[in-house]
């Protein structure tokens, strides 16, 4: 058992017979009473997120999660098709288990598969992939760098707010846990 203040993003537990995962996670203490962890959780088995508010001091079971290496491969309709890189076995996703990390996922990329009793629940991506701009507005004469910026679609879908200089073709690296620019590749 654990308490739900020491919940983190992405650990996994068991409340009322169903597999969750924090998906984001605040303290919020209001001017009178009891702080009160508000969270984002999302159901494993239906996929289904739902914002959620407990108590610091209610306890959850924690569930052990095998981790294991694997390769992303390619897309197969609204799925994602991975390798273990140790058994050579191949494990389908769908787009709806993986949500927003799908926009990260580049062929042939490492990732790590995690598994509860056997049952595939998730996929961690590294923390920065290179991804290349698809389509981004060309640069305005004038401006600066510490400019506000403009998106940029790139070549997965995901959108990121960019300097102004970026343009069409530059491949950049991009932060996983915030989709946000990091620096040129």
């Amino acid at each position: 058992m654990i308490q739900t203040i020491d919940l983190k993003k992405g650990m996994v537990f068991e409340r009322d017979g169903k597999l969750l995962k924090v998906l984001q996670i605040n303290h919020h203490k209001p001017g009178k009473g009891n702080t009160l962890m508000q969270m984002d959780i999302q159901d494993l088995r239906s996929g289904s997120i739902v914002h959620t508010t407990m108590r610091p001091s209610e306890k959850v079971e924690q569930v052990n999660v095998d981790k294991r290496s694997a390769q992303y491969l390619y897309d197969e309709g609204d799925n994602a098709v991975f390798m273990d890189l140790e058994t050579y076995d191949q494990y389908t996703l769908s787009h709806d288990l993986l949500g927003d990390d799908k926009n990260y996922l580049v062929e042939n990329m490492k990732v790590t598969l995690n598994f509860v009793n056997g049952d595939i629940i998730g996929v961690e991506l590294p923390t920065t992939v290179e991804l290349t701009v698809a389509h981004t507005e060309p640069m305005i004469k004038g401006a600066t760098i510490d400019g506000g910026g403009k998106p940029a679609t790139m070549n997965t879908g995901l959108v990121v707010n960019v300097p102004a200089f970026i343009k069409d073709g530059d491949k950049l690296i991009i932060n996983t846990t915030d989709g946000s620019y990091k620096s040129r590749a």
